[in-house]
């Protein structure tokens, strides 16, 4: 039975914590590690957008099966439904630690990373600590805060973006050429460090499916999710092939090449070293809406488990302002405990092979119900239906593959936390 409060989101809060889920840390920090296996402007602009088509597809096979069981929990919900409970609670815990405890993590180091960019005499660990417990209190408050944070940082990060893109086109050198096939392209296609800089892509559009987590809280979810999921993708999408163009065609690629900080790199290429620290107070900026938004869905996920396991009841009590705090507490502590124990790269590739696999087992889920309930009621159905399902499992299978093979010991770590 439910402790907390009914909540209601609107359909600009959920498209923004759409966007705000996946424009984190992986569009300014991914081209640096594929720069490294792929040295060739037209494959990588393909794989963003593969990565964008396949986030689509995802998005698409989400929202038919939400709109079908409208309620917060992501894939703690919909495989529990599905299949059954104990592949839920399998699911509810790595969303909880892979999902969002390791990519909350990884954001706050990132931000550490850049603070210390601009301001060397603080700690890096202490800036992404304190950002960390800044954005848990606000999400102790009313959900009226919360709403009114995330719509106004995400607001905020994508205009600040828009910004960057136009001024790197005014005042970059803008080597287009370098963005056109050339001899060899197709060899590196279908090899295996593609499909691993493929993951580094999908970490990057990782989110597309933000707004399912709390689907419950949503006004009208049957209607408003499947288009808060398509909107807030299709914007994502646009951001990252022109946001990846402008890196490509402005800055030293061997200045970038298997660097963290890419995006730093590529705007003190462009705009000298003030334009390097504009660049580093955007990504700080812009990481604290997807920090909020991760900790609010993670969040929704521990709530609902509370209300379904009798044993995890604390996990729905709400304090006076309708929070979940006791969830909100269990989830700073594990990113408090993975940011202590591991480097980013190491969190990168750890985290997508998890979401992979969870995310392949709700996409299978659409072909399996249309098999098992045809007459089911379906307020929305997936468009070309089976192409975004059938697109979507080949894909993350190659992944997969790829990443157990080049990745033996991020995978492990994965199959040790399921």
């Amino acid at each position: 039975m439910s402790h907390s409060p009914p909540r209601q989101i609107s359909l600009a809060a959920a498209t923004a914590i759409v966007v705000a889920s996946m424009v984190g840390t992986g569009v300014f920090t991914s081209l640096g590690f594929q720069l490294k296996d792929i040295p060739s402007g037209f494959p990588i602009m393909m794989l963003w957008m593969i990565g964008g088509v396949v986030s689509l597809c995802g998005a698409f096979c989400y929202a038919e099966l939400v709109a079908m069981m409208p309620r917060s929990g992501g894939e703690y919900h919909l495989l529990s439904r599905v299949y059954h409970p104990m592949a839920g609670f399998l699911a509810g815990w790595v969303s909880l630690i892979a999902g969002f405890a390791a990519p909350i993590a990884a954001a706050a180091l990132l931000f550490g990373s850049y603070a210390h960019q601009l301001w060397p005499v603080l700690s890096e660990q202490m800036m992404a600590i304190g950002l960390v417990l800044v954005v848990t209190f606000v999400q102790m408050g009313h959900l009226k805060l919360v709403e009114g944070f995330q719509i106004a940082f995400t607001l905020l990060k994508v205009f600040l973006i828009f910004v960057f893109i136009f001024g790197a086109w005014w005042f970059g050198v803008s080597q287009w050429h370098l963005l056109a096939p050339k001899v060899g392209d197709s060899t590196h296609f279908l090899s295996e460090p593609y499909a691993v800089s493929l993951v580094y892509v999908m970490y990057a559009y990782a989110g597309w499916n933000g707004a399912v987590y709390m689907a419950g809280d949503m006004k009208d979810p049957q209607r408003n999710l499947p288009r808060a999921l398509m909107m807030g993708t299709i914007i994502v999408m646009v951001l990252y092939l022109v946001l990846n163009a402008v890196f490509l065609i402005n800055a030293p690629w061997e200045a970038m090449q298997d660097k963290q900080q890419v995006a730093f790199v590529a705007a003190q290429a462009i705009f000298g070293d003030r334009g390097g620290d504009a660049m580093g107070l955007l990504i700080a900026l812009g990481l604290i809406a997807h920090l909020s938004v991760l900790i609010y869905a993670g969040t929704s996920v521990l709530r609902v488990m509370g209300q379904d396991v009798k044993s995890l009841y604390w996990l729905d009590k709400p304090n006076a302002k309708g929070a979940p705090w006791m969830s909100v507490l269990l989830l700073m502590t594990l990113v408090l405990a993975l940011m202590l124990s591991s480097t980013f790269k190491q969190l990168l590739l750890y985290i997508e092979g998890l979401l992979l696999v969870s995310s392949l087992l709700c996409i299978a889920a659409v072909p399996l119900l249309r098999w098992r309930k045809p007459d089911a009621p379906r307020p929305f159905k997936v468009p070309l239906y089976p192409l975004p399902p059938l697109v979507f499992m080949i894909v993350a299978l190659w992944m997969l593959v790829a990443l157990v093979r080049e990745r033996p010991v991020e995978s492990a770590w994965g199959a040790v936390t399921l």
